[in-house]
């Protein structure tokens, strides 16, 4: 039996939880506000990142949450794209690594290594 395609939101569900286990959701939050305002020159709709009195939240836009939108995953890969630039230039590249070998990552596409940078 195939298995469905992940949506854009459960990707980026899964990515946060990976990177708040490994760097805390502070680090977690910066990085992704970080990588989305470079990501965010495509014109593509973004991920935002608030902070409350107690810990980060962030919400997807919803068009992530629906099975099969193309520009949602596009989106999502822009985001990695970035977020693995910043990854790799402050913590090396062992994140970055952690996270290509994820396999729902890979099935959709998702990459934080630039093409040229692959081994």
């Amino acid at each position: 039996m195939e298995e469905k395609q992940a949506t854009a939101g459960e990707l980026f569900d899964l990515l946060w939880e990976r990177l708040a286990e490994q760097l805390g959701t502070a680090a977690t939050a910066t990085l992704v506000r970080r990588a989305t305002k470079r990501a965010a020159a495509e014109g593509l709709p973004m991920v935002s990142v608030n902070h409350n009195t107690l810990n980060y939240e962030y919400k997807v836009p919803e068009s992530w949450r629906r099975a099969a939108e193309t520009n949602a995953l596009r989106s999502l890969r822009e985001l990695a794209k970035e977020l693995g630039v910043l990854l790799t230039r402050l913590t090396g590249p062992v994140v970055v690594e952690q996270l290509e070998r994820e396999p729902r990552f890979r099935q959709s596409g998702v990459s934080f290594v630039e093409a040229s940078d692959r081994a």
